[in-house]
């Protein structure tokens, strides 16, 4: 059930990618205004506005990987490319006046609760104080690039960064260049840069299972007509969710499709890649659906380009002029590229984030991060988390997710008002009892069975993925029941002026 009706409290934002334009969109259009975005760039987009490396495109189909509320009906692609897809997320802020809510430039290093006035104390990274009633996360799994320690890397002479922080003043002609990594950035950008660098290593930690992507772009009159009628768009839509959810069935261990899927990525790896002893290196060793399942139509081609080469021995140490691996052979190398993705399992920080009694967020999550739904953590009033713990997907749109999510928090906030509540803090038992569930659910899929993962700590917790289809959650999610919730009255009789505190004055994107 969707929420109906607005509130009457301040909220801060953090973060103003798909989630936080998501949450802004929805209380704009409930007619609320006394709201703040905090971002710490110069403009909204989150991953794809920081993710500019050659070919970044989507890895779901367009026409799912949009609101549904603000249905595009002229991608230019099946699978839509970055600069499209930020493009999109600047007219949806324009369109719904949310750049006069937004703070750029403006970076959350810490937030404390404030037990007698019942609000959130914000603190920004230059020192600003700010008080929020509400404190909604929107920084996502995916915002902090990883960068591996590797012995020797700080002497590296050559240009060297993480394709998360694309260098578009390098010129990579006649160049060797080195590839760390060979997951879902890599394969995107390695077929752009290949035609034109004279040598390009990639050093492959492990082989992915991959299938082709079969991109095509859209006409226009097929534009016209998904435009021209709005039910054949949202007829397509859904055929595409479905399509895609039927995937789960990969992650639960269903024999028959991970078979199929297994099968036809294997031929087609078989039948791209013209080097027969490139294939043993290109098998993976774990379930198909394990990782992340790579699509890629132009990856395994460029392996048939003299120019590259797959290295599998492992790094050793990094020098001056190149990369040596293990069993003692030296790569020189001009150009150094980490594609060794985020630290995914590490939510919120660098951000502190202390609660009820002193408890710090970051302390209580060492052991891996956890929270109801992904939204509401124990001890921790009035904040709720948006493509939290557990949430991420191996199948479908994490935009159909944070729809939910955002539909769970207004629901939430809809009956505080309407109950005169200041303030609501999950019950640690429905906690224990949720985490306990999801946990055990996810000991019996395929990501359990694989060894290192984005989606795992260190320690082998599973943090990051959703152990049930997007249909279960949208179910879970559809009202908020607050007798899962304690609810906190001020000690004082007062109400914090902070809707003043969070006035802010018009912005605009760069």
């Amino acid at each position: 059930m969707a929420a109906k009706a607005g509130t009457s409290r301040s909220i801060a934002i953090i973060g103003s990618g798909f989630s936080g334009l998501c949450f802004g969109i929805q209380l704009k259009k409930l007619a609320y205004d006394s709201f703040t975005i905090f971002e710490k760039a110069d403009r909204v987009g989150g991953t794809w506005r920081d993710n500019v490396y050659p070919g970044a495109a989507c890895d779901v189909p367009s026409f799912f990987y949009c609101f549904s509320f603000e249905q595009k009906t002229d991608w230019s692609r099946k699978w839509a490319p970055q600069s499209e897809i930020l493009d999109y997320m600047d007219e949806c802020a324009r369109k719904y006046d949310l750049l006069r809510h937004i703070r750029f430039n403006t970076e959350i290093s810490s937030a404390k609760w404030d037990e007698e006035a019942c609000v959130w104390r914000i603190c920004t990274s230059k020192g600003e104080e700010i008080e929020a009633e509400v404190l909604v996360s929107g920084v996502g799994q995916l915002n902090r690039p990883h960068m591996p320690q590797i012995d020797g890397a700080e002497n590296f002479k050559g240009a060297a960064f993480h394709s998360a922080r694309w260098r578009h003043d390098i010129d990579f002609s006649g160049k060797t260049v080195g590839v760390i990594g060979n997951a879902a950035s890599a394969i995107q950008f390695i077929p752009q840069i290949a035609p034109s660098v004279a040598k390009l290593d990639i050093f492959q930690r492990s082989a992915n299972w991959m299938v082709p992507r079969n991109d095509f772009a859209y006409t226009e009159e097929s534009k016209r007509r998904f435009t021209r009628y709005p039910l054949l768009a949202k007829l397509y839509r859904w055929l595409i969710y479905f399509q895609h959810e039927m995937n789960w069935l990969t992650f639960i261990g269903n024999g028959v499709v991970s078979s199929r899927i297994a099968r036809a990525a294997d031929q087609y790896m078989r039948t791209t890649v013209k080097n027969p002893k490139l294939h043993q290196l290109l098998t993976p060793d774990y379930k198909i659906g394990g990782k992340r399942i790579l699509i890629s139509d132009d990856y395994y081609a460029a392996l048939n380009r003299q120019n590259v080469e797959i290295v599998s021995g492992a790094i050793d140490h990094v020098t001056e002029a190149g990369v040596v691996t293990k069993d003692g052979r030296e790569f020189p190398i001009d150009i150094l590229i980490y594609a060794t993705g985020f630290e995914s399992t590490e939510f919120l920080a660098p951000m502190t984030i202390q609660g009820r009694d002193g408890h710090r967020l970051e302390e209580e999550w060492k052991p891996g991060a956890r929270a109801y739904l992904g939204i509401s953590a124990a001890g921790y009033p009035n904040l709720f988390l948006m493509y939290g713990p557990n949430t991420n997907l191996g199948h479908n749109s994490i935009i159909f997710m944070i729809e939910c999510q955002t539909n769970y928090i207004l629901d939430c906030l809809r009956q505080m008002k309407e109950r005169s509540i200041d303030a609501i803090d999950l019950r640690r038992d429905v906690m224990e009892e949720f985490d306990a569930r999801v946990q055990q659910e996810l000991s019996h899929t395929v990501w359990a069975t694989t060894g290192k993962s984005w989606y795992k700590t260190d320690a082998g917790r599973i943090t990051n993925n959703w152990s049930r289809s997007t249909i279960s959650y949208w179910w879970e999610t559809r009202d908020a029941d607050l007798q899962k919730y304690e609810r906190l009255t001020r000690s004082q009789s007062r109400r914090t002026a902070t809707v003043t505190a969070l006035e802010t004055k018009e912005s605009t994107a760069a």
